[in-house]
């Protein structure tokens, strides 16, 4: 007689026979599934004698799924024989023991559900019927559960992980349990990124060397991503970019890979700089880091945040006030992007239409300062010597001058890789904030004089009783003398620039003719006020692109004026 069908093999069998004969027969959790199957597959019901074997195993399965420990060995061996289980509901039954424990409060695990309260000793040591218990066991955290089963396949992971989301567990704890599971089951996952090409590469043969485990990893991971809760910044950023650089390297489906770029665009404010780094894998590996990924990620981001704005307005028109911090995000992700900007540019093989519009994407209200972009910038100009001078003046257009800081102006005015127009600007705008300086120092003078005067009229009126307005008036005049002093440095390294500017300017003019070669090549105009006297007054217009309209240049003498 063959039995060649029969659940558990063998080794069932051999427990069903002694059974049948009367040996005893010891049930655990490890084996009562495969017996249970067996008997269904022998007919060992009780139409053949009371107390048969399916009976048993139905009472032992019962304690089986009270306990937790016991409830995971069971539906492990449910993997070998998963079709006779599933139709006598053993797999649904664990699993549906498993997510109601783990949705519980897991200090009902460790101490009873019901029963008189445990006693406290007067020296705070906890009691319950007489034994000791630590207090440390009734602190259990969330994650209890997460090395549990992440031992089990797929295929049981993923039905346990969806009924514990249908009864209600918290997004984050699932987001938890599965990052726990991907990093068990992927080893690729806890690898950083590394920058020499040969290391990076090593690494992807090794990975595709096995083609069944590739496959296997790969089908792994686009489970995962399908399984992580959708809400925004329940699933770290951190985690999702390795999943993505993981799916670049494993070829993960195309939907794959969009789904977690635009997981990553909707919270990219959390995204650190060094997580962005993404090597590049395509076939045509023209640059070291993948600058498209980078990109479709930030117009993800933009797009979400334009569409924020959005709704913020319509609630804002509607007679709803909504407090809203927009901007900070943007902000953040805009100082992300110029530092990102500033590793990639030494790129040597970084095209300027990929820089340029990658530095656009980012509107210029989300920049405070532009020193960021300037960086990147210069960095590239470095990088990229041989570009033309049409190109150095289109990429200074990413940033606005106006936004520089004093140092990075200082920088700029010093700069040899900057364009001359670009160095003009700097300098004007400088001067600029100099002058508001300059008339908001003066303004001040006058309100410190007409309070000294009225608090000394106050003294000479009240005598000793006034005398606090007096030292507030002093306290105030000496903080304008600080800010006078800042502000004469400020001149003076205003006017050793404009010098030394003036005196490279010289050098290179030696003809009559040569201010109008230089500004023609600045793409600017001189307008004399009388052509048959030597020009008082150097009125310099720009193009309209840069809007510097009709703003004279100070002269030696106003220079000392001032």
């Amino acid at each position: 007689m063959k039995l060649h069908d029969i659940p558990g093999g063998a080794k069932a069998f051999l427990l069903v026979a002694k059974f049948c004969y009367g040996v005893k027969l010891e049930l655990t959790a490890l084996n009562v599934v495969e017996l249970r199957c067996a008997a269904e597959y022998l007919r060992m019901n009780e139409d053949f004698g009371n107390g048969n074997l399916i009976m048993q195993c139905e009472n032992f399965l019962n304690e089986v799924f009270g306990n937790w420990t016991d409830s995971i060995k069971a539906l492990e061996t449910c993997e070998g024989i998963l079709s006779y289980a599933e139709e006598l509901h053993i797999v649904s039954r664990c699993i549906n023991s498993l997510a109601m424990k783990a949705c519980s409060d897991p200090s009902l695990f460790s101490w009873p559900v019901s029963g008189p309260e445990p006693m406290r000793s007067s020296e705070g040591t906890e009691f319950w019927n007489g034994i000791h218990v630590s207090s440390r066991s009734r602190k259990v955290q969330d994650d209890w559960w997460f090395e549990d089963v992440s031992f089990l396949r797929l295929p049981l992971y993923k039905r346990l992980i969806l009924e514990v989301g249908s009864r209600g567990m918290k997004p984050d704890i699932i987001a938890g349990s599965l990052i726990h599971y991907a990093r068990r089951h992927l080893p690729l996952l806890g690898r950083q990124a590394s920058n020499d090409d040969r290391t990076f590469s090593a690494l992807v043969l090794n990975v595709s060397a096995s083609a069944s485990s590739e496959v296997d990893q790969r089908r792994l991971l686009e489970e995962i991503v399908e399984l992580l809760p959708h809400q925004k910044g329940v699933t770290p950023t951190k985690f999702l970019i390795r999943l993505l650089r993981t799916s670049t390297i494993l070829h993960a489906s195309f939907s794959c890979r969009e789904n977690l770029e635009k997981r990553i665009g909707s919270q990219l404010e959390q995204a650190a700089l060094e997580d962005l780094l993404i090597p590049n894998m395509g076939y045509s590996v023209e640059t070291l880091y993948d600058i498209d990924c980078i990109q479709r990620i930030l117009d993800h981001f933009m797009l979400v945040d334009r569409n924020g704005n959005d709704c913020i307005l319509t609630r804002v028109e509607d007679g709803q006030l909504m407090g809203s911090n927009s901007v900070a995000p943007l902000t953040m992700v805009a100082n992300l992007i110029d530092g990102y900007l500033a590793e990639v540019a030494p790129d040597v093989n970084l095209k300027l239409p990929k820089f340029q519009s990658l530095a656009a994407a980012i509107p210029d209200f989300a920049r405070p300062l532009d020193d960021g972009i300037y960086r990147a910038i210069d960095i590239y100009l470095k990088a990229h010597h041989w570009l033309t001078d049409s190109e150095r003046e289109q990429i200074c257009r990413l940033m606005n001058c106006q936004k520089l800081s004093l140092e990075a102006s200082t920088h700029a005015a010093q700069n040899e890789r900057l364009p001359l127009r670009v160095v003009v600007q700097v300098l004007f705008f400088e001067q600029l904030r100099l002058r508001t300086s300059v008339a908001s120092w003066l303004f001040l003078s006058d309100n410190i004089e007409n309070s000294h005067n009225i608090s000394g009229n106050m003294a000479a009126l009240g005598g000793t009783n006034n005398a606090a307005p007096y030292d507030n008036a002093c306290t105030t005049e000496n903080h304008a003398f600080g800010i006078d002093n800042n502000m004469k440095e400020r001149v003076s390294e205003l006017e050793k620039e404009c010098l030394s500017m003036k005196e490279e300017l010289d050098k290179l003019v030696k003809t009559k003719g040569g201010w109008n070669m230089i500004l023609k090549k600045l793409g600017l105009r001189i307008k004399f006020k009388n052509s048959e006297q030597k020009p008082s007054k150097l009125l310099i217009n720009s193009k309209p692109d840069r809007e510097m309209s009709s703003t004279s240049l100070p002269t030696n003498e106003q220079k000392r004026t001032s």
